[in-house]
């Protein structure tokens, strides 16, 4: 069954007046992992179970990317939920998940741009528990100057707590180009959230389903030697 994500793409293209040409737009591509057909991931297709959900608030052309790390979050976390941002159309059915009672919304998001009463660092697992709530991370998709416009004009974001994450390490992602090192891509950030939720067997899961993603990704890009690409089909590249 298609996932939240591959839904939304759906919905996006179904609504597009001229295809969308991504780059290497001649490659051939599995159309469930969207990687190059020959280097197919299919087969390692993790399934996990997670107490924690996330909600994507993606902008506009993001489901249609290839490269986009939102899919890989759906592959991964059963509740996951898609929806397009828009400033002036808010779909009734985000109001509706952020204010169901079996979640707890945090916006994931740096605490330099919130006052500091919103903020969070930690996630209150048996405070949660005792009143019935799960966690729901709010991620929103697109660049960095999108995520920040989406931030700040989404009025129904504003009363929800600010979960601001302090990684360790730069992003590893490297299928697109960031100005700042420091900024994570949004797979890499749920990962974390999730470690944080304790769901720690799904947040693995899609640490190694992201790093599997990037491997295979960027294989069917520059093809990799007899060598390296048996490697990469045993699992076994870097």
């Amino acid at each position: 069954m298609p996932h939240a994500v591959s839904r939304l793409r759906d919905q996006r293209l179904a609504r597009s007046n001229k295809p969308f040409l991504a780059r290497g737009a001649y490659l051939v591509r599995c159309q469930r992992c969207r990687v190059g057909i020959r280097y197919c991931m299919c087969a390692w297709q993790p399934e996990v179970s997670a107490q924690s959900a996330v909600c994507l608030l993606m902008y506009d052309a993001e489901p249609l990317k290839p490269t986009n790390t939102g899919w890989l979050i759906a592959d991964v976390v059963p509740d996951t939920f898609a929806f397009t941002w828009s400033r002036t159309d808010v779909d009734e059915n985000i109001l509706a998940l952020l204010a169901d009672p079996q979640w707890q919304p945090y916006v994931v998001f740096p605490d330099d741009y919130v006052p500091v009463e919103r903020v969070v660092h930690d996630i209150a697992q048996a405070e949660l528990k005792a009143v019935g709530k799960r966690p729901l991370f709010v991620v929103l998709d697109g660049t960095w100057t999108e995520a920040r416009k989406m931030f700040r004009k989404s009025a129904y974001l504003a009363h929800l707590p600010v979960l601001s994450l302090q990684p360790e390490a730069i992003s590893r992602y490297r299928l697109r180009r960031s100005t700042r090192e420091e900024h994570l891509c949004t797979a890499e950030v749920t990962a974390l959230c999730l470690h944080l939720a304790d769901d720690v067997a799904a947040a693995h899961a899609l640490e190694q389903w992201f790093a599997r993603f990037s491997r295979h990704y960027l294989a069917g890009r520059q093809p990799p030697s007899e060598v390296e690409q048996q490697a990469l089909l045993n699992g076994t590249a870097l």
